[in-house]
């Protein structure tokens, strides 16, 4: 394995350069199973070794305990990473299938004082709106997250699963860095509506889970009967039953070309990830989720893949066949309310 660290990119026109593939942190404390805390922390330090300095995060993963647990690595490296954060977004502890939204401004001011905290720094470099609450006005909450950066709690905002209409409205309010939402071989609606805009305002897209989750990568097949109890993705309609079944299937092209690239179906999922840039042209920056070393090595390689147009093409047609929406409830998405 070459220590080649990735190329940069900046995030939105006026955002800070970070390298072209973050670090999703959320299952090294929540929602995939149990995790080793060490080998989190050395995946951690190993994804920066490489040149990984977007590092993602949010107030629900583990009720702030994500929060916390990335704070010790923040202190040792503080100036060498861009911390992305969130709020809007709860999870009731007895009842892990339940979402509660809130985007109002006395919510938004008590989360980013807990995040501030939880982290140990003094200023979030990426704060993002995780999900929209309809009955608040986004320009209200846009205009709140403003007042963050004008008080130097906040440097760059983001916005996370919001459709075109309302990403345009937000940048009416204040410059939005980068846009965070689903984008995947398995999950491009965001291609109808949100990319356009995003390319008109100057605005990055964050892919969250380009590898489906771990699907794309053949490491599950069925997670009814592959995954624990506690992990989130037995409840997502895509991964279990006829559909999980049908699913598994639509990875046929992608092992064909991971083959003639001698590379992993993940690498092939992500180089496709990253060559959205070039597809759509704006800056997009894909934040799979590990926590092992190794994977982030994996991961970091796929930046040097480059897809043939043929290969593109037998990849185009997968989304319009996937089986399952990507959550159960899906009103809280973009494309529930596009």
């Amino acid at each position: 394995m070459t220590d080649s660290r990735i190329p940069t990119t900046r995030l939105g026109d006026d955002g800070p350069e970070v390298g072209v593939q973050g670090l999703g942190c959320m299952g090294m404390s929540f929602g995939y199973g149990p995790s080793d805390a060490d080998a989190s922390r050395a995946t951690l330090e190993r994804a920066l070794e490489l040149g990984v300095t977007l590092y993602d995060t949010a107030d629900a993963y583990g009720a702030g305990d994500n929060e916390r647990f990335l704070a010790p690595f923040f202190a040792a490296h503080r100036d060498e990473v861009v911390i992305a954060t969130k709020f809007a977004l709860s999870i009731p502890p007895d009842d892990p299938t339940k979402r509660i939204i809130r985007n109002d401004a006395p919510y938004i001011r008590r989360s980013v004082e807990a995040s501030l905290d939880r982290l140990g720094v003094d200023v979030i470099d990426l704060y993002y709106m995780h999900r929209r609450d309809v009955n608040v006005p986004i320009e209200e909450t846009v205009a709140v997250m403003a007042d963050l950066v004008r008080e130097g709690k906040v440097k760059h905002l983001g916005l996370s699963e919001v459709t075109g209409g309302e990403l345009r409205a937000a940048q009416a309010v204040h410059p939005i860095a980068a846009v965070q939402s689903e984008w995947s071989l398995f999950s491009r609606d965001i291609e109808a509506g949100v990319v356009p805009a995003a390319r008109e305002l100057g605005v990055a897209l964050v892919p969250y889970s380009p590898l489906g989750r771990g699907f794309l990568t053949g490491s599950f097949a069925n997670a009814d009967q592959e995954l624990t109890a506690d992990d989130f993705r037995r409840r997502q309609p895509r991964f279990t039953g006829d559909n999980a079944e049908a699913n598994a299937a639509l990875l046929d092209p992608v092992r064909a070309i991971a083959e003639a690239h001698d590379a992993t179906l993940g690498q092939i999922a992500l180089a496709w990830a990253q060559q959205r840039a070039q597809a759509h042209g704006l800056p997009v920056i894909p934040i799979p989720g590990t926590r092992r070393p190794a994977r982030v090595e994996e991961n970091a390689a796929a930046t040097r893949v480059v897809l043939t147009q043929d290969e593109l093409s037998s990849l185009e047609p997968i989304a319009e066949k996937v089986s399952g929406d990507r959550y159960a409830d899906m009103s809280f998405t973009s494309a529930g309310r596009e």
